[in-house]
């Protein structure tokens, strides 16, 4: 028996309505079934458990009115720029996803994956990048407002600055109660990795007073991604095992989504972030 299958399981919440397919330059919204068929591939310890969809009354918790209702009717253009109703249907499903696996984490005071993005653009009134629902600050309000939590934490790893998040929490008025880093506000050349890595379990301490974190382990920062470039494979690694490990010897559980990623390989797919998701996945069970 390999050493990989002596692990305890990694629970992910993912099911099929999570998957829509726009014409996008981004592969987020189809991306959650090809990572967990990979991660099954790769023999992977995984408890696959079906979420919960986001209510509606969660969404508008971080979200205008018009702006969610006009979403999910198809009368206002959604993060890809579409009016896709497949798109739409899968919103809620990616977002409870994310809710689902922060509520597993806070019971079983792990680590749980939610193989969603698409969510750190998403303002309180618009959305872009790819982005229609901010899942983070749904997942968060929701915490807050039903679960009673005291304080969630937002560790942004993505590429690209969080401006969506940043937008909501000025809107709503929970900095008092959401603390949010953001690396693409300061982190972003090749230079910027020693220094980022040097000071993220510093970061991850700040959360320690949090009752979850929200992880966005973004694919993007790779130093091969059309729209990032910063860390390389072993930088990439070194990320996830900071953060992991610093979270686990603060006592405070994650949950962790995929985040960014648009490297594709020479037949047009989308193997490079597989293997991206797949290592941070891998880290992830070791540490726990």
């Amino acid at each position: 028996m390999s050493a990989m299958a002596m692990l305890s399981g990694m629970d992910v919440f993912f099911a099929p309505q999570m998957i829509a397919a726009p014409e996008s330059f981004s592969p987020s919204a189809q991306k959650p079934a090809a990572v967990v068929a990979h991660w099954q591939a790769l023999g992977l310890p995984l408890d696959v458990r079906a979420p919960t969809p986001a209510t509606e009354a969660d969404l508008l918790r971080a979200h205008d009115r018009g702006y969610v209702r006009g979403v999910l009717d198809g009368s206002e253009p959604n993060g890809f720029g579409c009016r896709s109703p497949q798109v739409a249907a899968s919103l809620p499903w990616t977002s409870g996803a994310m809710l689902s696996a922060a509520r597993h984490a806070l019971v079983t005071r792990a680590a749980v994956a939610a193989p969603c993005s698409g969510f750190h653009h998403a303002g309180w009134e618009h959305g872009h990048g790819f982005c229609t629902f901010n899942g983070l600050m749904v997942t968060a309000l929701a915490l807050l407002a039903v679960d009673r939590v005291g304080r969630v934490g937002i560790l942004d790893c993505d590429m690209h600055y969080g401006d969506g998040t940043e937008d909501i929490l000025e809107h709503v008025g929970a900095r008092a109660r959401v603390a949010h880093f953001t690396a693409g506000a300061r982190y972003y050349q090749p230079a910027h990795a020693a220094p980022f890595l040097a000071k993220l379990p510093g970061i991850v301490r700040t959360m320690a007073d949090c009752d979850v974190i929200l992880y966005q382990a973004g694919a993007d920062p790779h130093i091969r991604d059309p729209l990032g470039g910063f860390l390389t494979d072993e930088q990439l690694a070194e990320r996830d095992r900071i953060v992991f490990s610093t979270a686990r010897a603060c006592g405070v559980p994650i949950a962790w989504n995929l985040a960014g990623g648009y490297q594709r390989d020479p037949r047009g797919g989308i193997a490079p972030v597989l293997a991206i998701h797949a290592a941070t996945a891998r880290i992830c069970i070791e540490t726990y």
